[in-house]
């Protein structure tokens, strides 16, 4: 395939009018051509702001549009599985959002679509392809801290709205779907494993039923990962990651701003706690949404594989599934 992958944008979700779109307009080898939402005029104003061609008043309209090649799924989590088999089933490469599904038998359908079809999926995890997160798997691949231990995550904010969508819990809003997915996924990415045990502790709100505070424990056999998600708290986010013979620490681990440097903090040797030698790796300015786009639009265009595969998806939401059913 030559030329310039052609984006729709299922919705006028906050992510994509605030982040997704523009980076995805500024991304090498994109264009972001159409957009849909189920009110036409919402479509035409996100549209008119963003310099899009198209905007159509329906999802179904989008997808029979002929000059899209891929589309953009950032619609509630309940609708993901839905929205990405159909547009499977019109022959559009789908990046669908973080979680891919609500539940892991609804992803594997949303794979099995995909590929009865001969499009490319992957979910948005798009912190991973990040030369931060690239540089971090480097580093304890190449046993800089020694032998992997443990990985303690926290990522947080609060909303205790009960209009939006993210404290709804028939639309697969909470605290775990929503950020704790993160922590789940960037353990298992480390340890290059699926956990042998899940523990999970889980509060929700009286009202609104979602999960508003929640822990988990994978234990990888001999390694453990430990993680806590709130939508309650101050908003934070932190990962730290121990091995037998250092640490390593991130700044901002998931939402890197894409106009300011970012930082890695790698402790090894020295006298620790009191005097530890700390090496601070300091990274360029990069928008991991644009790198995202580019890099699935390589796959695409190029005839390879999507940078983080479909199945991992699965791995993540069987997970998600035990910490709910264990807490």
């Amino acid at each position: 395939m030559s030329g310039d992958v052609r984006w729709g944008v299922l919705s006028t979700a906050k992510i994509g009018i605030d982040k997704v779109i523009p980076a995805t307009a500024a991304a090498e080898r994109c264009e972001v051509v159409a957009i849909a939402s189920r009110d036409l005029e919402r479509a035409r104003a996100a549209a008119s702001e963003l310099g899009i061609a198209r905007a159509f008043g329906s999802y179904e309209d989008l997808l029979a549009d002929p000059d899209v090649d891929a589309v953009y799924n950032p619609l509630p989590n309940h609708l993901h599985a839905e929205w990405t088999i159909a547009a499977a089933r019109a022959g559009k490469h789908v990046l669908c959002e973080k979680p891919l599904a609500t539940t892991s038998a609804d992803a594997e359908r949303m794979i099995q679509a995909c590929e009865a079809e001969g499009v490319l999926l992957m979910e948005a995890f798009m912190y991973r392809l990040h030369p931060t997160w690239e540089a971090v798997t480097s580093l304890v691949a190449s046993g800089r801290i020694g032998e992997l231990k443990t990985v303690q995550s926290w990522f947080s904010y609060f909303n205790d709205d009960p209009g939006d969508i993210r404290n709804l819990v028939e639309t697969g809003g909470g605290a775990l779907y929503d950020i704790g997915c993160y922590c789940v996924n960037l353990s298992r990415m480390l340890f290059g494993a699926e956990p042998e045990r899940v523990g999970g502790s889980v509060l929700r709100d009286p009202v609104m039923g979602i999960d508003v505070l929640t822990s988990g424990i994978l234990d990888f056999g001999d390694v453990v990962a430990t993680f806590t998600c709130s939508t309650r708290a101050e908003p934070d986010q932190r990962v730290h990651i121990y091995g037998t013979e250092g640490r390593i620490s991130l700044e901002i681990p998931f939402n890197i701003p894409p106009d300011r440097p970012t930082r890695v903090s790698l402790t090894a040797g020295g006298d620790p706690p009191v005097r530890p030698e700390t090496e601070v790796f300091t990274f360029d300015p990069a928008n991991e949404y644009t790198i995202q786009a580019e890099r699935f639009a390589a796959a695409v265009l190029d005839g390879g594989r999507v940078p983080i595969p479909p199945s991992d998806a699965v791995g993540n939401l069987r997970v998600i599934e035990e910490l709910f059913r264990s807490g």
